[in-house]
């Protein structure tokens, strides 16, 4: 009975782009962050699903999308330079058959976020795609709230649909998207017009958030905790009533304490003894390796080149008071750790120049964006969305980047969407502006004659 629900949503979903080809995009970012083929038995395991959505999008755009006035953003190409510079070191990569898998979906992640622009030529094109991108991770997030609910999670136990511990069913990764994602669902229960904002959907946009900050107590990831902080620091700023805001914060933190799993605290009590917990003590351990091994590869040694690391680290258990304290040391010695850091990742597996050209286009969305905000933050009422809409998309952002620091998310597919919702953002406005500027005899705007979708 799943099997045909989900083929059947997604014959829905085909069909629709038939009569609307910017459903094909839609369609492509539905299967690529939920997964149907994973969640199904046998319908949709041995179709390529996600190859025929993103052809179906691009020939969609190629042949029948409107392109007049296509403008084609700097941090584009920079993600189409990073896409030729992966290949180049996965041709010498240091394990060549393990690369060239990961390589299999990089490729596809970062060739969609360069396209994904050029088809967000309006509004509602925009919307629909942080629409899409934050229902399809809500059917995830929501489930992770409700067993939360029923049985507390804990580390590693938190079953999201699926067994397979990848994508977004990883749960530091959830944990960070599911945080990040909060300002957006903010943003749509104010300035939405897919759904009117009206109190049903407010309704639901709360529980969603309170979905969202469940899942970190599922998880029981640290890094989830501290995205949580982050992002409430974030929404400080788009807040008029700031002492208020932190009161209630203040008084929601002291009432939700108590109500905390035992797992979740005890594993968050760990972060002021990392020293003591093998999990920290490991990812240290292998960022110090992977930053000497740049030291003699500057460019890298290509995907999963971590599988030849090899470390040694002591744990220290601090027992006692003041006046009597044990210090307990454990040797541990270790091999193939996996980096726990995007940071870590783009310098061990594509060196130094990959590292630069990942920080560039994530430093460079942040800026645009706040470009946007300063620029937007006094529009009228018809632009009174933009600078909002600017501000959810850089603390999504800058939530990301936190957790990237504690997860090897660095091609983290739903990321680059973010990145291409930014970018899509950016040549919108510009167009608009452009239009708008004057000139002598200047022919009717191109928004006046584009359809709405």
């Amino acid at each position: 009975m799943r099997d045909l629900f989900f083929v059947g949503f997604l014959l829905v979903l085909f069909g629709a782009g038939f009569r609307r080809p910017f459903m094909f995009v839609l369609s492509y970012v539905y299967i690529d962050i939920v997964s149907p083929q994973r969640l199904t038995y046998i319908l949709l395991n041995s179709v390529p699903i996600s190859l025929i959505a993103v052809g179906l999008a691009v020939a969609s755009w190629a042949l029948v999308d409107d392109k007049r006035d296509t403008r084609v953003a700097p941090r584009q190409g920079l993600i189409l330079l990073l896409l030729l510079y992966c290949f180049i070191t996965t041709r010498s990569a240091d394990f060549p058959i393990e690369a060239a898998d990961k390589w299999d979906w990089v490729w596809k992640a970062l060739a969609f976020a360069a396209f994904l622009p050029l088809t967000l030529r309006t509004r509602l094109r925009i919307e629909a795609l942080l629409f899409f991108m934050i229902a399809s991770a809500a059917s995830i997030i929501i489930v992770g709230g409700i067993k939360t609910l029923a049985s507390g999670g804990g580390y590693g136990e938190l079953n999201l649909m699926v067994s397979n511990n990848s994508g977004l069913y990883e749960g530091s990764t959830i944990s960070t998207v599911a945080v990040a994602i909060i300002p957006i669902i903010l943003w749509f229960a104010r300035f939405g017009t897919i759904v009117k904002p009206d109190w049903k959907v407010k309704g639901f946009c709360a529980a969603l958030i309170f979905a969202c900050m469940l899942i970190p107590v599922g998880t029981s990831t640290r890094t989830g905790l501290l995205c949580i902080v982050l992002v409430a620091v974030l929404l400080l700023r788009e807040t008029k009533r700031k002492v208020l805001y932190l009161c209630i914060l203040g008084a929601i933190g002291l009432a939700a304490v108590p109500l905390l799993p035992s797992a979740f605290t005890d594993r968050m009590s760990t972060i002021k003894t990392y020293k003591a917990d093998q999990s920290a003590s490991t990812r240290l351990a292998v960022w110090k390796w992977t930053w000497e091994y740049a030291q003699t590869h500057p460019f890298g040694g290509g995907f999963e080149m971590y599988r030849q690391n090899q470390i040694r680290y002591d744990t220290e258990k601090v027992e006692g008071t003041a006046g009597n304290v044990s210090v307990d040391r454990q040797l541990t010695v270790d091999k193939a750790r996996a980096f726990h850091s995007a940071y870590f990742e783009m310098l061990g597996e594509q060196g130094w120049p990959g590292l630069i050209l990942w920080l560039t286009i994530n430093l460079v969305g942040l800026l645009r964006m706040e470009i946007i905000r300063h620029r937007y933050r006094k529009a009228g009422a018809d632009e009174a969305w933009v600078a909002p809409l600017a501000g959810a998309l850089q603390s999504a952002h800058i939530v990301y980047l936190l957790g990237a620091a504690f997860i090897a998310i660095a091609f983290q597919p739903f990321i680059y969407m973010l990145i291409g919702a930014q970018i899509g953002l950016d040549t919108y406005l510009g167009r608009r502006r452009s239009e708008g500027a004057w000139r002598p005899m200047r022919k009717a705007p191109v928004a006046a004659l584009e359809p709405a979708a």
